[in-house]
Protein backbone atom coordinates (compact mmCIF):
# COMPACT_ATOMS: atom_id res chain seq x y z
CA UNK A 1 0.00 0.00 0.00
CA UNK A 2 2.75 2.62 0.77
CA UNK A 3 4.45 1.51 -1.87
CA UNK A 4 1.92 2.17 -4.48
CA UNK A 5 1.60 5.26 -3.31
CA UNK A 6 4.83 6.38 -2.69
CA UNK A 7 5.04 5.17 -6.89
CA UNK A 8 1.93 7.72 -7.51
CA UNK A 9 3.30 10.69 -5.62
CA UNK A 10 6.46 10.03 -7.26
CA UNK A 11 5.09 9.56 -10.49
CA UNK A 12 3.31 12.82 -10.34
CA UNK A 13 6.40 14.87 -9.05
CA UNK A 14 8.26 13.69 -12.36
CA UNK A 15 5.13 14.61 -14.45
CA UNK A 16 4.86 18.11 -12.90
CA UNK A 17 8.95 18.57 -13.33
CA UNK A 18 8.16 17.55 -17.16
CA UNK A 19 5.41 20.29 -17.65
CA UNK A 20 7.32 22.74 -15.63
CA UNK A 21 10.24 22.00 -18.17
CA UNK A 22 8.39 22.08 -20.58
CA UNK A 23 6.63 25.67 -19.89
CA UNK A 24 9.48 27.24 -18.77
CA UNK A 25 11.48 26.34 -22.57
CA UNK A 26 8.04 27.30 -24.33
CA UNK A 27 7.91 30.75 -22.92
CA UNK A 28 11.59 31.42 -22.47
CA UNK A 29 12.41 30.41 -25.78
CA UNK A 30 9.21 30.53 -27.89
CA UNK A 31 7.22 33.51 -26.56
CA UNK A 32 4.58 34.91 -24.24
CA UNK A 33 1.48 36.76 -24.34
CA UNK A 34 1.81 40.43 -23.00
CA UNK A 35 -1.12 42.69 -21.84
CA UNK A 36 0.44 46.44 -22.83
CA UNK A 37 -0.86 49.25 -21.02
CA UNK A 38 -0.55 52.99 -21.72
CA UNK A 39 -0.93 55.26 -23.95
CA UNK A 40 2.65 55.33 -25.85
CA UNK A 41 1.95 52.77 -28.44
CA UNK A 42 -1.59 54.14 -29.70
CA UNK A 43 -2.87 54.04 -31.93
CA UNK A 44 -0.96 50.83 -32.77
CA UNK A 45 -1.79 49.32 -29.69
CA UNK A 46 -3.75 50.85 -26.75
CA UNK A 47 -4.48 49.89 -23.39
CA UNK A 48 -4.92 46.60 -22.43
CA UNK A 49 -4.43 44.91 -26.03
CA UNK A 50 -3.15 41.69 -25.59
CA UNK A 51 -0.16 40.76 -27.57
CA UNK A 52 1.84 37.59 -28.51
CA UNK A 53 5.43 38.77 -27.94
CA UNK A 54 8.14 35.72 -30.07
CA UNK A 55 11.53 35.49 -28.46
CA UNK A 56 13.66 33.59 -31.11
CA UNK A 57 13.91 37.11 -32.82
CA UNK A 58 15.89 38.30 -30.06
CA UNK A 59 18.05 35.34 -29.56
CA UNK A 60 18.99 34.87 -33.35
CA UNK A 61 19.36 39.18 -33.28
CA UNK A 62 16.95 39.57 -36.22
CA UNK A 63 15.48 42.53 -34.33
CA UNK A 64 14.91 44.78 -37.37
CA UNK A 65 13.81 49.14 -37.24
CA UNK A 66 10.16 49.59 -37.36
CA UNK A 67 9.88 46.24 -34.91
CA UNK A 68 6.97 46.76 -32.05
CA UNK A 69 9.38 45.07 -29.00
CA UNK A 70 8.68 44.48 -25.33
CA UNK A 71 11.94 45.04 -22.89
CA UNK A 72 12.89 44.96 -19.56
CA UNK A 73 12.03 48.81 -18.53
CA UNK A 74 15.87 50.68 -17.41
CA UNK A 75 14.19 52.07 -14.17
CA UNK A 76 12.19 48.79 -12.79
CA UNK A 77 13.31 45.39 -13.84
CA UNK A 78 10.00 44.37 -12.63
CA UNK A 79 8.45 45.83 -15.44
CA UNK A 80 8.36 45.58 -19.35
CA UNK A 81 7.67 48.58 -21.61
CA UNK A 82 6.14 48.14 -25.69
CA UNK A 83 8.12 50.03 -27.90
CA UNK A 84 9.22 50.50 -31.81
CA UNK A 85 12.53 49.76 -33.06
CA UNK A 86 13.81 53.44 -34.50
CA UNK A 87 17.59 52.79 -34.40
CA UNK A 88 19.91 49.80 -34.58
CA UNK A 89 23.75 50.33 -33.28
CA UNK A 90 25.55 52.75 -35.41
CA UNK A 91 22.73 54.28 -36.88
CA UNK A 92 22.13 58.39 -36.07
CA UNK A 93 18.90 59.17 -34.67
CA UNK A 94 17.09 62.05 -33.62
CA UNK A 95 16.68 62.79 -30.04
CA UNK A 96 14.57 66.01 -30.74
CA UNK A 97 10.80 66.24 -29.43
CA UNK A 98 8.69 68.63 -31.30
CA UNK A 99 9.26 71.55 -29.02
CA UNK A 100 13.17 71.63 -29.37
CA UNK A 101 13.75 74.34 -31.81
CA UNK A 102 16.95 72.76 -33.19
CA UNK A 103 17.18 68.97 -33.96
CA UNK A 104 19.96 67.20 -32.44
CA UNK A 105 21.29 63.77 -33.40
CA UNK A 106 22.91 60.70 -31.45
CA UNK A 107 24.44 57.54 -32.78
CA UNK A 108 23.20 54.40 -31.10
CA UNK A 109 26.32 52.27 -29.38
CA UNK A 110 27.30 49.28 -29.99
CA UNK A 111 25.37 46.56 -28.38
CA UNK A 112 21.93 49.04 -27.68
CA UNK A 113 18.65 49.73 -29.47
CA UNK A 114 16.68 53.58 -29.74
CA UNK A 115 13.08 53.27 -28.93
CA UNK A 116 10.10 55.81 -29.25
CA UNK A 117 6.70 55.20 -29.14
CA UNK A 118 4.14 55.50 -31.42
CA UNK A 119 2.32 58.54 -29.80
CA UNK A 120 5.48 60.37 -29.67
CA UNK A 121 4.02 63.19 -27.50
CA UNK A 122 3.01 60.62 -24.91
CA UNK A 123 5.40 58.69 -24.99
CA UNK A 124 8.84 58.35 -22.21
CA UNK A 125 11.21 56.41 -24.32
CA UNK A 126 14.65 56.64 -25.64
CA UNK A 127 14.88 60.69 -26.57
CA UNK A 128 13.97 60.62 -22.59
CA UNK A 129 16.76 57.96 -21.06
CA UNK A 130 18.39 56.89 -24.38
CA UNK A 131 19.53 54.05 -26.22
CA UNK A 132 19.08 50.31 -23.88
CA UNK A 133 20.82 47.40 -24.22
CA UNK A 134 20.39 44.38 -26.35
CA UNK A 135 20.06 42.53 -23.88
CA UNK A 136 16.85 44.09 -22.36
CA UNK A 137 14.83 43.14 -25.40
CA UNK A 138 12.18 40.42 -24.23
CA UNK A 139 10.69 39.84 -27.38
CA UNK A 140 9.51 40.81 -30.65
CA UNK A 141 5.60 41.48 -30.90
CA UNK A 142 4.30 39.78 -34.02
CA UNK A 143 0.65 39.00 -33.53
CA UNK A 144 -2.32 41.21 -31.95
CA UNK A 145 -4.15 38.89 -29.91
CA UNK A 146 -7.39 41.54 -29.51
CA UNK A 147 -8.50 44.66 -28.86
CA UNK A 148 -11.67 44.93 -27.32
CA UNK A 149 -13.66 48.51 -28.00
CA UNK A 150 -16.55 48.09 -25.43
CA UNK A 151 -13.70 48.35 -22.76
CA UNK A 152 -14.11 51.12 -20.53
Amino acid sequence: MFRHLLGKTLGFVGYTIQYGCIAHCAFEYIGELVVCSGPSMEPTIVNHDIVFSERMSCHLYKIQKGDIIIAKSLYDPSMNICKRVIGLEGDKVCTSSFSDIFTSHTYVPKGHVWLEGDNLTNSTDSRSYGPIPYGLIRGRVCLKVNHNKDRV
